[in-house]
């Protein structure tokens, strides 16, 4: 590492570099047992973690945050439950470490076999989700991983429960508390110790806002799987059912604005327009949206506020969506090609040269048709909870569960063989 920092700041990488080893160490049970520990621990601790969680929510009410990151802050007992039950689904998950990716045999004998191997230690800085640092942790141990965290300010009494209630938890069942740390009480200097972590941290996962994640791609000397903003579309082709329509973009508007995986676009065709409009714009009025819309969308709903170019490069993470009536496919395609940001675009549509081509043609890291953006999720995937939803095309693409967070080395046997 070529930075210079405090004593104490090293100590805490070190620790973790260390611990990385004890966990690769422990049997696929085994790190079942700790998390299934770690999940009743949560239950057990609710009281503790909601009445510190409350305490972020009052200042993030004070410092005037917005209703998205609020959500995202909160917690209560049902989300607890919720992330414990995560928890346990990951201890159920088969694990990723020792999986065979291939292998074959040399003419000259020798057997090679490419295996999943942790990546060590997983950093991660991510803004105003505490849930994060349990599903980020679950990941980590299951797959044979370390973790440290950096969870922002906003979340500061939360995680350090959160991370202090985990801790106590693998201390319980006999492992090194190390597997789980946070660099939070550093504040920023923690944050530039995870990017330029080299030799400590193996691989570093950003989440939160674009400015976040631009930052930690710029700034970092170890390497980073980027996970990107949610500038999600929903197409309504001219042949798209007015029930599907009207009911998949509510649920991806309505269901949870705050979240990535939310829909902020809503392209239709100008033959389903007239059709299509007034009761697509009626269902997102009725669950308290706000339609910015073109001319077109003007003219044929009520309530709409004129939508200006900033819109269509906006990620409202709120009630708030923008509508544009286009011409044809090929005008949708080329508006998600020039404001998508790569998360998740569905086409809804009967035409099945059209779901074809929107499939082939569309390059984000989940396309879908005839289905709600809100599936965007390891959860939803069967992944147990997720790392983040990575919007790069190198390693890991989509949402990143257990095999994202392995790397894979190659075992050669041999009986004496020498190269000629």
């Amino acid at each position: 590492m070529t930075e210079n920092f405090p004593a104490e700041l090293v100590d805490r990488l070190v620790a973790a570099k260390e611990a990385s080893r004890a966990v690769a160490r422990l049997t696929s049970g085994q790190k079942a047992t700790v998390l299934n520990a770690i999940a009743d621990a949560l239950v057990s601790s609710s009281a503790r973690i909601v009445a510190a969680n409350q305490g972020d929510l009052d200042r993030g009410v004070a410092d005037n945050i917005g209703d998205g990151l609020l959500d995202r802050l909160r917690l209560d007992e049902a989300r607890i439950e919720s992330l414990a039950a995560a928890v346990r689904d990951v201890a159920k998950l088969p694990d990723p470490v020792g999986q065979v990716v291939g292998g074959h045999r040399l003419p000259n004998g020798v057997a090679l076999e490419q295996v999943r191997v942790p990546f060590g230690v997983v950093g991660a800085i991510y803004e105003a989700r505490p849930n994060v640092t349990v599903d980020i942790a679950a990941l980590a141990l299951r797959s044979g991983n370390a973790v440290l965290l950096r969870g922002g300010s906003a979340a500061r009494d939360s995680n350090t429960v959160l991370v202090a209630v985990m801790r106590e938890a693998l201390e319980a069942v006999g492992v090194t508390a190390d597997v789980i740390g946070s660099v939070d009480d550093f504040g920023r200097e923690g944050a530039r110790a995870l990017m330029k972590g080299r030799g400590f941290i193996d691989v570093l996962v950003p989440r939160g806002s674009a400015s976040l994640i631009e930052t930690v791609v710029t700034e970092s000397t170890v390497p980073v799987i980027e996970t990107g903003a949610g500038n999600v579309h929903i197409v309504l082709d001219e042949s798209a059912p007015l029930e599907w329509a009207r009911d998949i973009v509510a649920n991806a508007k309505t269901q949870r604005p705050s979240v990535c995986n939310a829909v902020e676009t809503v392209l239709v065709h100008r033959d389903a327009a007239e059709r299509l409009v007034p009761a697509v714009v009626e269902a997102l009025q009725q669950g308290g949206v706000t339609v910015h819309g073109d001319d077109r969308v003007q003219g044929l709903a009520s309530g709409v506020v004129p939508a200006t170019e900033m819109d269509w490069d906006t990620e409202y993470l709120s009630l708030d969506v923008a509508m544009k009536v286009v011409d044809s496919l090929d005008e949708a395609l080329a508006h998600i090609r020039q404001y998508s940001t790569g998360h998740t675009e569905s086409i809804i549509t009967t035409d099945l040269h059209n779901s074809e081509r929107f499939l082939a043609e569309v390059d984000s890291a989940v396309v879908m048709v005839n289905a709600s953006t809100r599936f965007t999720d390891g959860g939803e995937f069967g992944f147990g909870a997720e790392v983040g939803i990575s919007t790069q095309k190198l390693h890991a693409r989509g949402p990143m569960g257990l095999s994202e967070l392995t790397s894979t080395k190659w075992l050669a046997r041999g009986a004496g063989q020498v190269r000629a």
